[in-house]
């Protein structure tokens, strides 16, 4: 089963920080990671489902005109608030994917280690919402942890796995290291995705790699 608000509640009852989000270099270098992976410099609109204490967050806030931050956790809702109060461009909200329906549309929806928490239903439903607020061309960040965390209803590369094969979204980076797996997706335009189904069902698709994508990292 998903795991609920109370279970996030809970965490950020017992620590302020229960994922070691401020100091941990993993997640220090993994924002980093993330920043650079944006294929845009700057966004009209984005959407973190899951924006926990705000580090990632008053990052993001820097390359968005509007930024619209949500999180299960009542703890979390109040620390990125207090963060960033003094970006009147900002909304935190507690909320999470699915449950809470996005308001509007967006150009970037950056999901950082968030999906593996959900079960089967869930994230059909996650994935859902995202290809519903997305606009075409704006871009999905998936990023997760690859290691054993026998809590979480799925592994973080069973999450990535599924994403690969919604044909309403083309990859356009991948990035894979032992700790975490990291993704960009590109919106299809609605009239491409019977096409694009129609290649997945046939097993022959492959990811979509812009031509300089590909030079740069090697993918073919």
């Amino acid at each position: 089963m998903s795991l609920s608000g109370e279970y996030f509640d809970g965490l950020y009852a017992a620590d302020a920080d229960p994922w070691g989000i401020e100091a941990g270099w993993y997640e220090q270098r993994k924002r980093a990671v993330v920043l650079a992976a944006l294929p845009r410099p700057r966004y009209a609109r984005g959407l973190e489902p899951g924006c926990a204490g705000g580090a990632l967050s008053v990052e993001l806030a820097g390359r968005c005109d509007e930024l619209v931050c949500w999180d299960p956790a009542e703890r979390a809702v109040a620390a990125t608030g207090a963060r960033l109060a003094d970006r009147p461009h900002v909304r935190v909200e507690r909320g999470a994917l699915p449950g809470t329906t996005p308001d509007g549309t967006f150009d970037l929806v950056l999901a950082s280690e968030v999906v593996y928490y959900l079960d089967a239903g869930d994230r059909e439903a996650f994935w859902r919402a995202v290809e519903a607020c997305l606009r075409p061309g704006g871009h999905l960040l998936a990023v997760h942890w690859l290691r054993e965390a026998p809590e979480y209803p799925v592994e973080g590369a069973a999450v990535h796995d599924e994403l690969a094969a919604r044909p309403a979204l083309a990859r356009t980076v991948r990035h894979e290291e032992a700790d975490f797996r990291l993704e960009v997706y590109a919106r299809v335009p609605p009239a491409q995705e019977t096409e694009r189904s129609g290649e997945h069902a046939d097993g022959g698709a492959r990811p979509f790699v812009p031509r300089s994508v590909a030079e740069e990292t090697g993918l073919r």
